[in-house]
């Protein structure tokens, strides 16, 4: 029902915009929230950037503020470039600092220049110390807008407060409290100052174990604290343990979702991007596939090496040929499953590098019972359907139980494989994801050649 409705004000805003009946569109705008409002705006600028810029203008300058936070870069850009410095200036006051710090990253170098020079003093100077903290930190994505209290006020001051410096805060559900010298000493909720008496001091009802991150810290390390405590916010602290601000639940959605694109990316064999699929040209598109691609390819010299060594064998032996494509596919699906599972591990703290042992000796019994099942149902099969059925008299017993061993060592090989390369690569500081199924897939399609020809060699004597 809230799909229909949505696409019904759609259709009355396109209406709207048609017949240029502005004030009943601001109205209608004005009702809407945010999110919504910089989908149509998008929607509008695929069409006419004019159009976009007319009905954004149309906005009260909270509300603008807060559709221009919501709205992807190149929308961003087509907005600043159509309005004045004054109005401007007045989108970057009223947006959150980490919303502000988001876009300059994103924006050209230009725009970025008019954009720090409609900003206040003030506001110019908290954006470019937030743009000196490492990326990906904890520092980079916080905001400074936050509640904060003395451990002397009573409830009844500390509500006063709330309620007076609130608005302009990320979050006041959850306060924090600061000596003289800004350093955190302990943390309140609204839920709590509801509860206690007016005359309740604050240092009597705070939580005094605060969890925190400092500035420097992976920002995914905010976001596991965040999701392990159950926290609508965590605070940042830097190394002299002052508070400077908070990591919000929102703040960590966002950088859950960046991180998973960017674990798919790499474990497709795609150079990361901050674009979205839909905004990626062709050219740029190429630029992050070929690397890998080029790389896989040359990297296959390896598995003709190993062919054309057993060339004789094969030449004596045509039936083991035919077996070659099941064993390489069977190798790469064996390792991509160890992979996925440990780089899923990792990501979310489950498993350290240390663990290390105890991962490989799980994964190889894995394997064993794995290799065992697929080598019987493998053997099966061959002497059923390739022997009897499809009338192969090739495939003798031999042969059939060459290839099921086979099995049994190459998915062995295989999961050990996946789950050794990203424990390692979490632990020299690689992102694991760069370990998984392309690069997996390629080491052990070699692997497996060589362990299926070896063995060929040994027991059938060629």
């Amino acid at each position: 029902m809230e799909e229909k409705s949505y696409d019904q004000r759609r259709e009355r805003l396109l209406e709207l915009v048609r017949s240029k009946r502005l004030k009943a569109l601001q109205l209608e705008l004005e009702e809407m929230n945010e999110f919504d409002i910089a989908e149509f705006i998008t929607e509008l600028g695929e069409e006419d950037s004019l159009k976009m810029a007319t009905v954004f203008r149309l906005l009260s300058k909270e509300h603008g503020a807060e559709v221009f936070a919501e709205l992807d870069a190149p929308e961003q850009q087509e907005i600043i470039n159509s309005i004045t410095d004054k109005e401007l200036g007045e989108i970057v006051e009223d947006m959150y600092v980490d919303d502000a710090v988001d876009m300059m990253e994103e924006l050209p170098a230009n725009i970025v220049k008019r954009v720090m020079r409609a900003a206040t003093p003030e506001t110019r100077a908290l954006i470019n110390q937030y743009l000196k903290y490492p990326e990906n930190s904890a520092g980079s994505i916080m905001t400074a807008e936050f509640v904060d209290l003395k451990k002397y006020m009573n409830v009844r001051e500390s509500i006063a407060r709330i309620r007076r410096i609130g608005d302009d805060k990320e979050t006041i559900y959850v306060c924090y409290v600061t000596s003289a010298d800004r350093k955190l000493e302990g943390v309140v909720t609204v839920k709590d100052l509801l509860l206690s008496d007016d005359d309740a001091v604050i240092e009597d009802i705070m939580d005094r174990n605060v969890i925190f991150c400092r500035t420097t810290d992976d920002r995914s390390e905010a976001a596991e604290r965040i999701s392990d405590y159950d926290l609508l916010a965590v605070p940042v602290v830097d190394k002299e343990d002052r508070l400077v601000g908070i990591v919000t639940v929102d703040d960590v959605i966002d950088v859950l979702e960046e991180e998973a694109t960017e674990d798919f990316d790499l474990m497709a064999g795609i150079s990361p991007s901050d674009k979205p699929y839909s905004r990626t040209g062709v050219v740029e598109m190429w630029k992050r596939r070929i690397p890998w691609l080029m790389f896989l390819m040359l990297s296959a010299t390896f598995t003709s090496m190993i062919i054309t060594h057993f060339e004789d064998a094969l030449s004596r032996f045509a039936v083991l040929t035919g077996f070659v494509p099941m064993l390489m596919g069977t190798g790469g699906n064996s390792g991509s499953q160890s992979s996925t599972a440990v780089i899923r591990s990792l990501s979310i703290g489950d498993t350290e590098p240390r663990d290390i042992l105890s991962v490989v000796w799980k994964e190889i019994r894995v394997a064993v019972l794995c290799g065992i099942t697929l080598a019987c149902v493998n053997f099966i099969k061959m002497l059923l359907v390739d022997r009897i059925l499809l009338s192969n008299p090739d495939v003798t017993v031999m042969v059939a139980f060459t290839v099921s061993l086979t099995i049994v060592f190459v998915v062995i090989f295989a999961k050990s494989v996946g789950c050794i390369l990203p424990m390692i690569a979490e632990k020299i500081g690689i992102d694991p994801a760069v370990m998984a199924s392309p690069l997996i897939s390629t080491i052990t399609d070699a692997v497996s050649l060589l362990i299926y020809f070896t063995l060929a060699t040994i027991i059938l004597r060629i």
